[in-house]
């Protein structure tokens, strides 16, 4: 069983990577570009039969800070 964990920053926190990202971008001549946010893909291999319940735990106590970040779980395959 596989699980993908994609953890972001919470609006109205900074991101200086994104930023960083942003101007980088328009360096290059993508001015079309208003905003960047960046995050983190996390890909887990787990045993059959890990509850949603013990992912959503991981990514509470470990995965995501969740005083500034926000997390989405998708199930793969």
């Amino acid at each position: 069983m596989k699980a993908r964990v994609f953890v972001t920053l919470k609006s109205g926190v900074l991101d200086p990577q994104g930023k960083a990202i942003q101007h980088a971008l328009e360096g290059l001549g993508f001015g079309g570009v208003n905003d960047v946010r960046a995050g983190k893909l996390i890909e887990l291999d787990l045993a059959e039969g890990t509850s949603e319940a013990d992912i959503d735990a991981m990514c509470r106590k470990l995965l995501a800070n969740t005083v500034i970040e926000n997390y989405r779980i998708e199930a793969v395959g």
